[in-house]
């Protein structure tokens, strides 16, 4: 049962109040069929909107089974409409991007009916007002009658108390509105059935009940009191909710009928998904190169472990951090520099734990000491000492058993033994003076590579080259001949350059195998010198007193020290297995206090790392002013989507109508900017993939190492799409705001 008490619905007009509908008193029950008759003003449609909860009384009341509706709320009024409501609009006001059975549908799955319930209610109502044959057609196929007959479908589908009709004929012709009136009649006996009409002649031929208005107030009402069913005294409907899936439906359906807009739409807005994607790309190819360069090119390249290794940050190696925990906000902290370096100490224990390092996981561990050997050269007879600096005398930083896997050979052959050496030269061939003259050749005429080969250089020992006079001890200039007969001879047995995969720390000059400085260490760290030296804590050369580092380097640095290294070398073949000495490392660590740990340092790890970095930055920053591009794509989504709530404005009223709530109007638009984002998305990164290939064939033109420059990531392509679904999702939703704040009423009368 419904009943208007003294209703009265009010409108401003300029500074004036206007009354569509004044003190309107009415009950109706269940089983009527009563018609609103009037002329065109005079309150109808209004009294039917408020009936149908889409218009809000000013003054009085709606009953509902005796239920007041004075303290309904937006969600009650929408629960309200899809429960109790069905409308049959003048207009059909069906939505054309939805098929016959879609439209009718609709109205379930605000009630979340199942997807199987639902399309057999659907099709059991369709095939009652005849359209069986029809469930697939969009309305804008279908004739006046039977838009009408969905309209009529789509109202009873729901199974609602009662039926409001709004001019259901005025559309129609004569035979069709006769048709169109006996099927309303023939649904509604069992229901509440509210037909507005201003044509008499269809009142009086199929209403029970005719009801008169006239400037918003009740003129005439004939009553059929046989009519009356007494009805419940509690109203309760279920409430509403639209899924997301049904208004991705509504939404897709809607951008289908626009294709070319959402294509091009979805383009401009991929136009900032391209950028960044291509930034990445480009990163991510040249991170794999790094990657590639750090598994095959520098993985020979040693660990270190150094004396000293750099701490960065503030609270590294394990150390204590700077800042303590409980700090004021005003205090200022105080540090060391010096506590920015860890210091390895090199104990007995460590060099015993790093022996029992599994064999195959390394090929060779190298210990320095600090040495720097006396280098001699015999030209015609005339011993003099050479600068080591000047040849670039130094070790291989490669396994003796790598270096052709480093170097090329232009001339001769690799050291097969310590007291074989070889002249590195760049890619060219080219090599300092300096070097040159020390081996004795006249720089002023041409030397070529097979002229080098069979040059020799001598290592003095240290009971030769120093000598002891007056307390201290000096270089023994005076007999370096002596020096030279009773030295190391190395003699070079090839010319090499250092590969593209090679990284030369050492620079050009002479190199030589790992094992000729164990030799002179020796022999040396016996010698008189050294012997003194240990015993006492002033200098032998000047008798100046030292501090034990002091003495510790001095020592170090005329090869007197084979107990305590300045730096580990450990060389291997692979990442796997850099990171199992790591590993071993670690191990010894965890025993240890922050004092007694040791650090390593991974020479490709840390190349890689600096590259990797200097990548991203650059990669973030272009990252960045790509991502302007997206902003601006958000704001025109935005716009897009305002433009589709004005084109869709008489949808939004259909929804209300059927009950849906102002939440799902905003789901509507928010959906539709999902599907637009997610597209431009998808639009972006397929673009962005096929861009790599002629990318790559540009770069692979200048450099053939820049064939896979631009590597697209998953995902990156992933991310991507999420980013550009989201940005829009934001872009939309203000125009979503806007539109579910509409008015149904005026939603409505939008054609």
């Amino acid at each position: 049962m419904l009943e208007l008490k003294n209703v009265t619905k009010d409108y401003k007009t300029g500074d004036t109040m206007f009354h569509a509908v004044n003190d309107v008193s009415l009950t109706f029950n269940k089983g009527e069929f009563v018609a609103i008759l009037g002329p065109s003003g005079c309150g109808k449609t209004t009294t039917l909107n408020i009936i149908g909860g889409l218009d809000r009384y000013t003054v009085g009341d709606l009953l509902i089974n005796h239920t007041s509706t004075k303290e309904f709320k937006e969600k009650d009024w929408d629960a309200y409409r899809n429960n109790s409501v069905g409308f049959v609009f003048q207009s059909y006001n069906l939505i054309n991007h939805l098929s016959v059975l879609d439209n009718v549908e609709l109205g379930l799955t605000l009630s979340g009916v199942g997807l199987a319930e639902r399309k057999r209610k659907a099709i059991e109502v369709l095939t009652r007002v005849g359209l069986e044959s029809q469930l697939y057609k969009r309305p804008n196929k279908l004739s006046g009658g039977e838009k009408q007959r969905v309209a009529i479908a789509r109202a009873l589908v729901n199974d609602p108390d009662v039926i409001l009709a709004d001019e259901p004929t005025g559309a129609l012709d004569s035979k069709t509105a006769h048709e169109i009136l006996s099927l309303i009649k023939e649904i509604g006996k069992d229901k509440l059935v509210i037909m507005v009409t201003h044509a008499r002649v269809y009142a009086e031929e199929y209403s029970t009940r005719i009801v008169e208005l006239l400037d918003g107030e009740v003129q005439s009402d004939t009553t059929f009191e046989e009519n009356t069913v007494n009805a419940e005294r509690e109203y309760k409907p279920r409430k509403t909710a639209m899924s997301f899936l049904t208004a991705l439906k509504l939404s897709f359906n809607n951008l289908r009928t626009k294709k070319l807009r959402t294509i091009i739409t979805a383009l401009a807005s991929s136009v900032g998904i391209i950028g960044v994607g291509l930034v990445l790309a480009i990163s991510n190819g040249f991170s794999k190169e790094i990657d590639s360069i750090e598994r095959n090119q520098l993985v020979g390249l040693p660990i270190l472990i150094g004396r000293e290794e750099m701490q960065i940050g503030f609270d590294q190696a394990g150390g204590t951090t700077f800042v303590p925990s409980d700090y004021e906000d005003d205090e200022i902290v105080v540090y060391d520099p010096a506590d920015l370096v860890h210091r390895n100490l090199f104990t007995p224990e460590f060099i015993a734990h790093l022996e029992l390092l599994d064999d195959n996981v390394y090929s060779s561990i190298h210990y320095e000491y600090g040495y720097v050997p006396v280098i001699l050269s015999d030209i015609s007879g005339d011993a003099e000492v050479v600068d080591l600096q000047t040849v670039g005398f130094s070790s291989f930083i490669v396994p003796d058993d790598q270096i052709s896997d480093f170097y090329s050979l232009q001339a001769g052959a690799y050291p097969t033994n310590k007291y074989e050496v070889v002249l590195i030269v760049d890619e060219w061939n080219v090599i300092e003076t300096d070097v040159m003259d020390a081996l004795g050749f006249d720089t002023s005429t041409t030397i070529h590579v097979d002229d080098v080969i069979g040059e020799y250089l001598y290592l003095g020992m240290n009971d030769d080259f120093y000598i002891e006079q007056f307390g201290f001890f000096i270089p023994n200039f005076n007999a370096l001949d002596d020096v030279v007969d009773n030295g190391v001879r190395v003699t070079i047995v090839g010319v090499i350059q250092a590969n593209d995969n090679a990284l030369e720390f050492g620079g050009l000059g002479i190199k030589y195998l790992y094992s000729l400085k164990d030799e002179l260490l020796q022999e040396n760290s016996n010698s008189s010198i050294c012997q003194i030296q240990e015993g006492q804590t002033s200098s032998v050369f000047d008798t100046s007193e030292l501090t034990d580092t002091e003495k510790e380097m001095l020592m170090s640095f005329i090869g007197c020290n084979t107990t305590e290294p300045f730096l580990i070398q450990i060389f291997t073949d692979s990442v796997e297995n850099k990171t199992a000495i790591k590993e071993h490392i670690a191990l010894y660590n965890e025993n240890q206090d922050v004092e007694s740990m040791i650090y390593e340092t991974d020479l490709a790890e840390a190349i890689g790392d600096t590259l990797g970095t200097l990548i991203t930055s650059i990669s973030v920053v272009l990252s960045a002013f790509a991502s302007i591009s997206l902003i601006v794509s958000s704001i025109m989504i935005g716009v897009i989507i305002y433009i589709s709530v004005l084109e869709r404005t008489k949808e939004i009223g259909i929804i209300r109508s059927l009950g849906g709530r102002r939440k799902d109007i905003s789901r509507v638009f928010n959906a539709e900017s999902v599907i637009i984002g997610a597209f431009a998305g998808l639009l972006g990164i397929t673009i962005t993939f096929l861009l790599t290939f002629p990318i790559n064939a540009v770069a692979s033109s200048f450099d053939e190492s820049l064939s896979t420059v631009a590597q697209v990531n998953v995902i990156h392509l992933v991310l991507l799409v999420l980013a550009s679904t989201v940005l829009t999702f934001i872009g939309g939703l203000i125009p979503s705001r806007i539109a579910s704040k509409k008015n149904p009423v005026d939603a409505l009368r939008v054609d």
